[in-house]
């Protein structure tokens, strides 16, 4: 049976740091316009393109949706998510909480501790190689597959989700 709802969570790719540049105009850096596209190439490959995808304002995050979403053969929706830059989990899954319930496959594209720590609380059990290799480190543009068996958004908690896998451009060659 498939679950009834998929998140899938999106570290940005590496960024650069540039002088004299804001943390939110920080831009992708060679290695991270690399990645983008690795990624958005393994989602569509997957079938796992979402229904909408949550994007942090930060350049970075949006650099890399952009080039993760130009390998997907059909547009998704987007919105850009102020709430998901520099905050704790429990504000990411406040986040998730608001998104409509027609929305199977959530994809939000963040920034770390958010990314790492929402999926380290969202996460009960699952692939044990994914969550060994997910709890060392969620490196840049790494992706976190979680499978959710709830009825609607509003009932995502800690330990409600089971990690189907974890990748990231290293691992995928």
């Amino acid at each position: 049976m498939l679950p009834k709802h998929r998140l899938i969570l999106l570290r940005h790719a590496k960024s650069a740091w540039p002088d004299g540049v804001a943390d939110r105009e920080r831009p992708l850096a060679d290695r991270g316009r690399k990645a983008a596209p690795v990624i958005g190439a393994y989602i569509a490959r997957e079938k796992l393109i979402p229904d909408l995808a949550l994007v942090s304002p930060a350049r970075r995050a949006q650099e890399t949706w952009k080039l993760a979403r130009g390998t997907f053969s059909k547009k998704v929706s987007e919105r850009e998510a102020v709430d998901i830059y520099e905050v704790s989990a429990e504000r990411i899954l406040d986040v998730i909480r608001a998104v409509e319930p027609g929305i199977r496959t959530l994809l939000i594209v963040g920034h770390n501790p958010g990314m790492e720590n929402a999926a380290s609380l969202i996460v009960a059990y699952g692939d044990a190689d994914a969550m060994g290799r997910m709890r060392e480190k969620f490196p840049t543009a790494g992706l976190a597959v979680i499978e959710l068996d709830l009825d609607g958004w509003d009932e995502i908690a800690a330990g409600t989700g089971y990690l189907e896998r974890f990748v990231t451009p290293r691992s995928l060659g």
